[in-house]
């Protein structure tokens, strides 16, 4: 837990943010010196009009009373869009100076802080959603993303890093988190132990992370965090923010040296610092009621409970859905809303009794596999954006429903609508990235095509770049990509392994 006086800190200098606001809103500060100012809070100017912020989630956990919370801004400040990030935070689109300072300062009140969701800070620590109900999970890893958040807190008022520092945890070999490619992942081991891995990372440049060890001892993750501080701050690069990553520290120290770093600075954590204590695990008291199956129910490794999944498309989040979702399950004990890196919302710790009011309440949402891609805000919002990502994936959605391809035909597909990689392009089996093409003279909205990318521990690995496709020819590409997997009554996972190069002829064909 974080103290009072450090709470207190925070909300005074949400004073000191809306102050800024406002003088941007007014046209008296600039973009760029707005931006250096607001990314410490969570926020950031949109590309046209209005204010974005960032909740910061550990674990992407939403109990009762935070969905609470964020239904009733939702209503008093009539937030038009929520946007379910690639890690695990909610961002409330299209908010005023004062409507984004107040909401800051509510946030803090009911426990969601959102200092440090921007800027040149360590963000939201990530966990496999699931974890603490996923069967077959190794050990729930919520407890040590919670102590790692808060310690991350405690560090933000001191700490000058050259850039952010992302750090996950996963709980299986899935990697949802890709916590073997994040600045700092934690991977749970059989003996109740964490593998270590560092200095990875998405976007421009990307590349997998460095396994450090095997064995780091759970009581010890706010050690193994400050010794990767250490090592950034020793070692990363002031001078240019295209190189200020942890992934470029691959390039200056390599590998062992990086081993050997952060092996010297866990030392010295861990003479300098005690670590931090650890909260026990959860343990749900609820008992079922029944059995139940179906399309989006989930059982959990609690004997007679269930997990409902739902995703929105684009992980854009209806703006009436926590209050929906808040007046379904309020009276159900323990039942909570977990986040995931894909914008899949699931609301676990449910009996057979309780899953059709959740089913009713989400019926809205993605309705195969491909419905469920993942897509970063995109252009029309984002002021670094290339090109709408959000408009893409749902003009792709239109036209793959006329086929009634198979569940599984097509994959899920990552769209980022820029390099940075918000939409996780580069570890999709299918992925895009917004850029620009020269066609006969004119400028068009065009993707650069990745494929055979993998986020799961044994096959980690980054998708290979190819072919770049006109915007408004890719919703064509995928449809006819899906009608040739279904005549060979595949998947795109079986298929695409045999069949590399008519993949590549078909990807030429939309791109000529």
């Amino acid at each position: 837990m974080i103290s009072q006086e450090l709470k207190d800190q925070f909300r005074r200098e949400i004073d000191e943010y809306e102050k800024q606001a406002l003088a941007f809103e007014a046209g008296a500060l600039d973009r760029q010196t707005f931006k250096g100012i607001s990314g410490g809070f969570g926020s950031y100017a949109q590309k046209n009009a209005g204010l974005m912020l960032r909740l910061r989630l550990p674990g992407g956990c939403l109990t009762k009373e935070l969905l609470k919370f964020l239904a009733d801004e939702v209503k008093e400040k009539s937030i038009s869009l929520l946007k379910i990030t690639t890690c695990q935070t909610i961002q409330a689109h299209n908010l005023s100076a004062r409507s984004a300072a107040s909401m800051m300062r509510n946030a803090l009140e009911a426990g969601i802080i959102t200092r440090g969701g921007g800027g040149d800070n360590p963000r939201n620590v990530m966990a496999s959603p699931l974890s603490g109900v996923e069967k077959g999970e190794t050990f729930d890893v919520m407890p040590y993303v919670q102590t790692v958040g808060d310690y991350l807190l405690t560090q933000i008022p001191s700490l000058h890093m050259p850039r952010k520092l992302k750090v996950g945890f996963s709980n299986t070999p899935s990697n949802e988190t890709h916590a073997t490619f994040r600045d700092l992942g934690f991977i749970a081991r059989e003996d109740g132990t964490f593998s270590i891995y560092c200095a990875g990372g998405l976007g421009p440049n990307p590349l997998l992370g460095v396994h450090i060890t095997d064995g780091a001892a759970p009581e010890e993750v706010t050690l193994y965090v400050s010794a990767m501080i250490r090592l950034f701050t020793a070692y990363g690069n002031y001078e240019s923010r295209a190189k200020a990553r942890t992934r470029y520290l691959q390039n200056t120290l390599g590998e062992e040296g990086i081993r050997t770093h952060f092996m010297e600075f866990l030392e010295k954590a861990r003479a300098e610092e005690a670590p931090w204590p650890i909260p026990w695990a959860d343990e749900y008291q609820k008992e079922g009621d029944g059995t139940i199956s179906g399309k989006r129910i989930h059982e959990q490794k609690q004997p007679g409970l269930y997990t409902v999944s739902y995703h929105p498309i684009g992980g854009c989040l209806p703006p009436e859905k926590p209050a929906a979702l808040y007046e379904t399950i309020k009276d159900m004990d323990d039942t909570q809303v977990r986040l995931a890196p894909d914008g899949t919302l699931y609301v676990i710790n449910l009996k057979a009794s309780e899953v059709p009011a959740v089913l009713k309440a989400t019926n809205d949402g993605a309705e195969t596999l491909f419905e469920t891609s993942v897509s970063c805000i995109g252009a029309s919002i984002c002021q670094h954006g290339i090109q709408d990502s959000q408009g893409l994936l749902k003009d792709c959605i239109c036209r793959i429903r006329e086929e009634n391809f198979a569940d599984g035909v097509l994959p899920k597909i990552h769209i980022s609508g820029c390099p940075s990689s918000c939409g996780s392009h580069q570890v999709g089996s299918l992925g895009f990235m917004g850029q620009a093409k020269k066609v006969d003279g004119q400028i068009r909205p065009a993707f650069r095509l990745f494929v055979n990318g993998c986020e799961t521990l044994s096959d980690a690995r980054l998708g290979e770049a190819g072919a770049v496709l006109l915007a408004d020819r890719i919703p064509e590409f995928l449809a006819e990509l899906g009608r040739t997997i279904q005549a060979d009554a595949g998947t795109f996972e079986t298929w695409y392994p045999v069949h590399q190069e008519a993949f590549a002829a078909l990807a030429a064909k939309y791109s000529s």
